[in-house]
């Protein structure tokens, strides 16, 4: 089955703009790698910004979709702390580069540029996971625990990315135990 230019041209931006970073990538190396014509790339997407907020959606629903599949299969009362474990496979794979939402807001420092405010949704959307999840899992303190949850796996996530070791994920699980009196 043929991939349409749309998708080689994102599957390429997500692969450069994860690995090497967004302002170190230009659109003609992701015209180049993707092997489609600059119209085609600008007839899909207006501008360089566009394939960004295209890349962090898509990067977004593709692990959402991965961690839930991962926690899903948990106890209620343990989902909060499955998280952690999932980070720790995910840290473990050979193209971890570190969180793109958090790469990404810091090369786009402005609080009010769109891909700034894209990987600050993202956020907000682990931490409601996390809330979800918590509630699910009978905790009242839900709300403040969910803040300290997004703290603790931004933090192994970083970490697990500045140090490349895997180990983090297992630290902030035990910070996150710790925190539910477990």
């Amino acid at each position: 089955m043929a991939v349409n230019a749309r998708e080689r041209i994102l599957d390429t931006a997500t692969q450069l703009f994860y690995r090497d970073g967004i302002h170190r990538v230009g659109i003609d190396l992701v015209i180049a790698e993707s092997g489609v014509a600059k119209m085609s790339l600008y007839r899909h997407f207006g501008s360089k910004e566009e394939l960004v907020l295209a890349f962090l959606d898509r990067i977004n629903t593709e692990w959402f979709t991965w961690l839930k599949n991962r926690v899903s299969s948990a106890r209620a009362s343990q989902r909060p702390l499955a998280v952690f474990d999932a980070l720790g496979e995910w840290f473990k794979t050979p193209t971890f580069r570190g969180c793109p939402f958090v790469s990404s807001a810091a090369e786009f420092r402005d609080p009010d540029d769109p891909v700034h405010r894209a990987a600050w949704a993202f956020k907000k959307g682990l931490r409601d996971y996390f809330q979800t999840l918590l509630r699910e899992a009978g905790r009242s303190d839900h709300a403040a625990l969910a803040d300290a949850f997004l703290l603790l796996a931004d933090g192994a996530m970083v970490r697990a990315a500045m140090e490349g070791k895997p180990d983090s994920a297992r630290v902030a699980r035990r910070t996150a135990a710790a925190l539910l009196g477990q």
